[in-house]
């Protein structure tokens, strides 16, 4: 199977199954001398974990991170860095009903047809709990981008039709963690969090759309042509689970407008330049231009719901599949963190690309 690995410099490539022993990534690349808080890394981990609250999948996983190799004395040695989590609360039989049928909209059918056999235990490689590697990688990415002044906020804005309106720069980003959902508009949060409670009772699932803000990010991250910043960002956002969609800066609005109203005028204050708007969300020609980079996200409802479906199994006969086991009736607000990680990934990559190009 190819495809596990990201990044060119800063790069990543990530092992394990859903209801396998462990879940792990090596990352490659990381300069050496880099504190590493391993505390923070247990955090990023945490915000991602399942049975966190009772608007999310009841699996109990601690997600306890173990550092294989790579630091040492608190410090990243410039070798690679292995970490593994072990799964602990697999429960494999909630899965033999399907063993031989394609769940709707789940990767059953494709794999099965690519490799010739697939593990249908919680859908094996294809489960969401492989983005748990990925956070863990983010967090050192995190790290490298915090001693570079470059912040990542990410939190839920849409659930089915329920969305905030405010500006992202009028939000206060200390609220997102305040409740279950990751809103940072608390009034919102509790209207998505009754319409998930409501969807959950229903034995149904429901989308939505997660929006994040780098701030700080300096001129020049991005290559021109085929790496363009916000299509590396794109991809990134497109490898998550349940992604169905990536739009940056005006994204599809700026469809609407005229050239006279999207033009970002640049401005000199002081010797700093800036633009007066930001539509082009902190990106023009593929390359940061130094102004916050925004961008949103949409996940689609998660494809196992408890209502009975009609599909085929491996012999091609009409069948009736039921949903079983513990699943998250909307996944976005676990979400947030592996937004935030994939985003702090790209820019670590393009960060030190960057840095190799100077003499």
């Amino acid at each position: 199977m190819a495809g596990n690995t990201y990044g060119q410099i800063f790069k990543i490539t990530t092992f394990g199954e859903s209801h396998g022993k462990a879940l792990g990534v090596i990352l490659d690349g990381c300069p050496a001398g880099l504190e590493i808080d391993e505390a923070f890394i247990q955090n990023e981990l945490d915000r991602r974990r399942p049975g966190q609250s009772s608007i999310v999948t009841q699996r109990k996983e601690s997600d306890k991170v173990e550092i294989l190799s790579g630091i040492f004395e608190g410090k990243s040695t410039g070798t690679p860095i292995s970490m593994v989590i072990f799964n602990k609360d697999q429960r494999s039989r909630d899965y033999g009903h399907i063993m031989d049928k394609f769940r709707p909209s789940h990767a059953d059918f494709t794999y099965q047809k690519k490799y010739g056999l697939r593990d249908y235990r919680g859908g094996g490689r294809s489960s969401a709990r492989e983005t748990a590697a990925r956070v863990a990688a983010g967090a050192i990415a995190k790290l490298l981008l915090q001693k570079n002044g470059i912040s990542i906020h990410s939190y839920v804005t849409q659930v089915g039709n329920i969305s905030i309106s405010q500006n992202y720069q009028n939000l206060d980003y200390s609220n997102i963690e305040k409740t279950p959902v990751r809103c940072p508009d608390i009034k919102v949060a509790e209207t998505m969090i009754d319409l998930i409670k409501k969807t959950r009772k229903q034995g149904d699932t429901i989308g939505g759309v997660v929006a994040a803000v780098i701030q700080g990010c300096p001129v020049g991250l991005g290559e021109p042509v085929f790496d363009k910043l916000h299509a590396e960002l794109g991809k990134a956002m497109l490898s998550i689970n349940a992604c169905k969609g990536f739009e940056y800066g005006s994204g599809f609005e700026g469809a609407k407008m005229k050239g006279s109203e999207h033009n970002d005028v640049f401005k000199n204050e002081d010797g700093k330049i800036s633009t007066t708007t930001n539509f082009s969300g902190g990106v023009q020609g593929g390359i940061s231009n130094g102004m916050d980079i925004y961008f949103r996200v949409a996940f689609k409802p998660v494809a196992t719901i408890i209502p009975a479906q009609n599909s085929i199994n491996e012999a091609g006969e009409a069948v009736t599949i039921e949903g079983k086991g513990r699943h998250d009736p909307c996944v976005v607000p676990r979400a947030v963190p592996i937004v935030e990680a994939m985003a702090a990934l790209v820019l670590a990559d393009f960060l030190l690309r960057n840095k190799s190009t100077l003499v």
